[in-house]
C-alpha cells in the first residue's frame, strides 16, 4: 500500500524519529449490497422511472442515511443567500430535493444550509461554469461527479473533540455538524436531465450555468405539468477503520521542543493524482532535500516534522485525530504548520491559504521566487505588475475542507496551504521553492518570523464596522466600548513587545527562548476559553466556527439595519463579551509577566 511504501522510504533517509501514530475512526462508505438510488415518482409514490446514476462509488461522506421525496428545485451554489433569495421568488422549499452546483463554498456548508432552509435531500453536481468537462486539461468526463464529505466539521464526527485511540473510552456522543438530510454527488449528465424539466420561475444570469439545453428554471415543479416528484434514497453504511498517520524528522540543534510540521494528506476519492499524489510527492521530495541538506552540514535550530496523513477526504480526520490526541502539548512545541494539499493544480496563479501570522514570511519567499510562466518576474513583482496589493491577489482566509484549517482553527497553530492553479499542462517546480524558504526560516532564524501584530489589524477593521453603529447600538443599551478598549490593549501589547526585541541581543539564548514562547502561542490565545471543545471544537474567534466568531458578530451586527426584528440584545451581548475577552486574554498574554500588565481595562 501507499502507506508501506511512504513509511519504507522514510526509513531509508538519515532522519533522527520515524515512526506510526495510528488510530480507530469510524468512516462512511457506499453500501455493498444497495446502491445509492434516485426516481421520478408520481404524486402517490409510485415509481415512474429510476434515473440513473453514473458509479456506484459516487457518494458524499457522512450524509444522513434514508430517503427524501419531494418538488425538485435549482439552488444555484447552496449559499445561504441562495435559499433566501429562493424564499423571496416564493419558491417552496419544505421536504424539496434541491439541486446545487459544486463552487463557492464546501459539500458540507451546502448541505448546511440546506437543511436550514427545511429542504428534504441535496444533489450536488458540477457546472461547465465552473468545473472544465474536458477530461484533456484539468477537467472531468460529463459522466463524472465530484464526491466529498458533508460533516460540517473536522475529525472523527463520533469522537468530536476526543482522540480516536483504540484504548479511549468514548461518550455516547457525536458532532453537532453531522447533516440530518441526506446528500448525494451527481454528474453534469444527471443534472442536465433532470433540470431540463424544471419550469418555475427563471433566475438572474448569475444563477445560470452552462448545461445543454437547460433554462435553469427553479423549480419546484416538472415541466410534465402532473405532479410528478423527486426521490433520493442513500443507504451508506459505517464502518470503524484503523488509520495510520505516518512520521519523521529531524531533531533541532537547538530547540528541540519547538518544530516546523510539513505535511500531506495521501489518500483520495476517484482521479486523486492533484489533491493527494502531487502532496505526497512533494512531501517526500521534501523530506529528502532536508535530510540531505542536514548530511552536508546544515544544523536546523528546531525540529522539521513531515507528516504524511490518513482519511484526509473524509475531513482530515487523520491530522484531526493527532491534532485532538496531542492538544495540549502543541500549542507549546508547534511552531507552524504547511499543507501541500492540492498544491499544484496549475502553474499560472498562486492562491495562499493562511493565518494572518505568516503573511509577512510568505512576503519574503515569494519575493524570491521566480513565476513559472513569467520569467525574469518574481511571484511578488507579477502580483504587484497587476495593478493591485499582492495580498488582496494571493492571500486568503483558511477555509473549513483545507488541510490546514484544523490546525488553526482548532490547535490554535499558525497554518498555511499554497495551491497554483489554472491552465497546467505540466508541474511546475516553481511552488515547492517557496515553502522550503519559509520552513528554513522558522528552523533557522534566532526570533520566529510571526507577524504578531497582524491581528491588531485584522480586528481594527472589525472596531471601524462596529464604530458606524454605535449610535443604534447604545439606544439599545449596548456599547461597542469593550471591543475597542480590548483591541487597543493588543496593539500596544504587539507594539511593546516589537520594541523590546529591536531593542535585545538576539544573541541572548535565554532572551530569545523568552520571546519565541511568547510569540509562538499568539495563535492560540485566539481559541477562545469560554466555550466548550465539544460544543464548539472550532474556538478561533478569527478562523472558527460557532457564535463566538468575529464573522458570526458581524454577521448579526448586520442585522440592525437589513432585519431589525431579528437583532436579539441579549445574544449579541454575549457574542460581544466572548470575543472582547478572547481578545484581552491574548492581549494580557502578549504582554508577558502579570507586573507587566497595565490593564485599565
Amino acid at each position: 500500500t501507499l502507506a508501506t511504501e511512504v513509511l519504507a522510504f522514510f526509513k531509508k533517509l538519515p532522519m533522527d524519529h520515524t515512526w506510526t501514530d495510528s488510530h480507530y475512526a469510524t468512516l462512511q462508505f457506499p453500501s455493498r449490497t444497495q446502491r445509492n438510488a434516485l426516481w421520478l415518482v408520481d404524486q402517490g409514490g409510485a415509481v415512474l422511472e429510476q434515473i440513473a446514476l453514473d458509479s456506484p462509488l459516487d457518494y458524499c461522506a457522512y450524509s444522513a442515511t434514508g430517503s427524501a421525496t419531494g418538488g425538485l428545485v435549482y439552488a444555484n451554489y447552496g449559499r445561504s443567500q441562495d435559499f433566501e433569495l429562493l424564499r423571496s421568488w416564493g419558491v417552496p422549499l419544505g421536504g424539496a430535493v434541491a439541486v446545487v452546483r459544486v463552487g463557492e463554498l464546501s459539500f458540507a456548508e451546502k448541505v448546511w444550509n440546506a437543511q436550514r432552509a427545511g429542504v428534504g435531500g441535496l444533489l450536488i453536481y458540477p457546472d461547465p461554469a465552473d468545473v472544465p468537462q474536458d477530461p484533456r486539461r484539468l477537467g472531468l468526463y460529463s459522466t463524472a461527479a465530484i464526491s466529498e464529505h458533508v460533516h460540517l466539521g473536522s475529525g472523527d464526527p463520533f469522537t468530536p473533540g476526543f482522540p480516536s485511540f483504540n484504548h479511549t473510552q468514548f461518550p455516547p456522543t457525536q458532532s453537532s455538524g453531522l447533516p440530518t438530510i441526506p446528500a448525494q454527488p451527481i454528474s453534469a449528465n444527471v443534472a442536465s436531465r433532470l433540470l431540463s424539466q424544471l419550469s418555475g420561475p427563471v433566475p438572474p444570469q448569475q444563477w445560470r450555468g452552462r448545461l445543454p439545453y437547460v433554462g435553469y428554471a427553479v423549480g419546484p415543479a416538472l415541466s410534465s405539468g402532473d405532479g410528478r416528484q423527486v426521490r433520493l434514497a442513500v443507504y451508506n453504511t459505517l464502518s470503524t477503520v484503523r488509520l495510520n498517520n505516518i512520521f519523521t524528522s529531524i531533531e533541532g540543534r537547538v530547540e528541540p521542543d519547538q518544530y516546523v510540521i510539513i505535511g500531506a494528506q495521501r489518500d483520495s476519492w476517484g482521479p486523486g493524482a492533484a489533491k493527494s499524489a502531487v502532496g505526497t510527492a512533494l512531501l517526500l521530495e521534501l523530506a529528502r532535500t532536508f535530510s540531505a541538506m542536514v548530511q552536508n552540514g546544515f544544523q536546523p535550530r528546531r525540529s522539521i516534522l513531515f507528516a504524511s496523513w490518513d482519511a484526509g477526504d473524509f475531513g482530515s480526520v487523520g491530522a484531526t485525530e493527532w491534532l485532538e490526541g496531542y492538544l495540549t502539548m502543541l500549542h507549546l512545541k508547534a511552531v507552524a504548520y504547511f499543507s501541500l494539499d492540492q498544491a499544484v493544480l496549475g502553474d499560472d496563479r498562486l492562491s495562499v491559504y493562511t493565518s494572518p501570522l505568516l503573511t509577512s514570511l510568505l512576503e519574503g519567499a515569494i519575493k524570491q521566487v521566480e513565476h513559472p510562466k513569467h520569467p525574469g518576474q518574481s511571484i511578488y513583482s507579477h502580483a504587484q505588475n497587476q495593478g493591485h496589493s499582492w495580498r488582496s491577489q494571493i492571500v486568503k482566509p483558511l477555509y473549513l475542507n483545507s488541510g490546514a484549517y484544523s490546525f488553526t482553527a482548532f490547535g490554535g497553530v499558525p497554518a498555511m496551504e499554497l495551491h497554483f492553479t489554472e491552465h497546467a499542462d505540466a508541474l511546475t517546480p516553481s511552488l515547492p521553492a517557496g515553502l522550503p524558504l519559509m520552513a528554513l526560516r522558522l528552523t533557522h532564524d534566532h526570533l520566529l518570523p510571526l507577524d504578531y501584530p497582524e491581528y491588531s489589524n485584522s480586528v481594527l477593521g472589525f472596531s471601524n464596522h462596529l464604530a458606524q453603529h454605535s449610535a443604534e447600538l447604545q439606544a439599545r443599551g449596548l456599547s461597542p466600548q469593550w471591543v475597542f478598549s480590548a483591541r487597543g490593549d493588543y496593539h500596544r501589547a504587539a507594539e511593546s513587545l516589537r520594541d523590546a526585541i529591536m531593542n535585545s541581543d538576539v544573541r541572548d539564548a535565554q532572551l530569545t527562548h523568552l520571546y519565541n514562547t511568547r510569540i509562538m502561542r499568539v495563535e492560540y490565545y485566539f481559541l477562545s476559553q469560554y466555550v466548550s471543545v465539544l460544543e464548539s471544537p472550532f474556538r478561533h474567534v478569527l478562523h472558527g466556527r460557532g457564535d463566538h466568531t468575529l464573522s458570526a458578530l458581524t454577521e448579526h451586527l448586520a442585522l440592525l439595519r437589513s432585519a431589525p426584528h431579528r437583532f436579539q440584545e441579549d445574544r449579541f451581548h454575549r457574542q460581544l463579551a466572548l470575543l472582547t475577552w478572547t481578545l484581552q486574554g491574548a492581549a494580557n498574554a502578549l504582554g508577558g509577566d502579570v507586573w507587566n500588565i497595565d490593564n485599565l481595562f
